[in-house]
């Protein structure tokens, strides 16, 4: 019984160590190359490039968050690692509509990816 109880609590405290280790591990810098354009018309019309720049900024400015589509199709949420998080469309206005290099830590849940924004840049449209 005294040996059962011990195992448990050993298995118990592993894995609360190895949680851990996982939740709280430095993600490494991942380079996502693909379009700022608005989060609505990502997922509503099934883009695969913004319309235009002055349509991307528009609806930015209307208040719908900008996202980063990229070249594989995948939706990345650009979020802030502050608490209180801030919002991060002012840093990607410059290139809402244009197709970015952008460089950061990427978190996922469930089908979603985010990214944290650390270096941003224009590439030329192919």
């Amino acid at each position: 019984m005294k040996i059962t109880r011990i195992a448990l609590y050993s298995t118990l405290l592993f894995s609360i160590a190895a949680l851990a280790l996982v939740c709280f591990a430095d993600t490494t810098a991942t380079t996502v190359k693909g379009y700022v354009l608005d989060s609505a018309c990502a997922f509503t019309k099934g883009l695969d490039k913004p319309i235009s720049s002055e349509c991307a900024v528009s609806c930015a400015k209307a208040g719908s968050p900008l996202v980063i589509l990229a070249e594989d199709g995948t939706i990345y949420w650009p979020i802030d690692d502050s608490t209180p998080a801030t919002g991060q469309n002012k840093k990607l206005l410059p290139f809402a509509g244009d197709k970015v290099t952008v460089t950061g830590k990427v978190f996922q849940r469930g089908g979603s990816k985010a990214i944290v924004i650390e270096k941003i840049s224009a590439l030329s449209a192919k």
